[in-house]
């Protein structure tokens, strides 16, 4: 009987640290792709969206060495 506890425990142990990691890692990679200021290197591209959450324009920036985009809100 112990060992079934065991086992349950700790699965939900990482289950519990998989979701507490997944959303500090979603929450970093929207945060630092958009703002009101494009970094250095960075060329405007013709492609607009709207962001469907926040209903912002947003234009996106391309940085040609690494491929990198860019969201500015407009």
């Amino acid at each position: 009987m112990e060992w079934i506890l065991g086992f349950y425990g700790v699965q939900l142990i990482i289950t519990v640290i998989i979701i507490i990691g997944s959303w500090f890692i979603w929450d970093r990679r929207f945060k630092t792709k958009h703002g009101n200021k494009a970094p250095d290197g960075f060329i405007r591209t013709k492609e607009v969206s709207i962001d469907p959450t926040t209903k912002k324009r947003l234009v996106v920036y391309y940085h040609p060495e690494t491929g990198e985009r860019f969201y500015k809100e407009e």
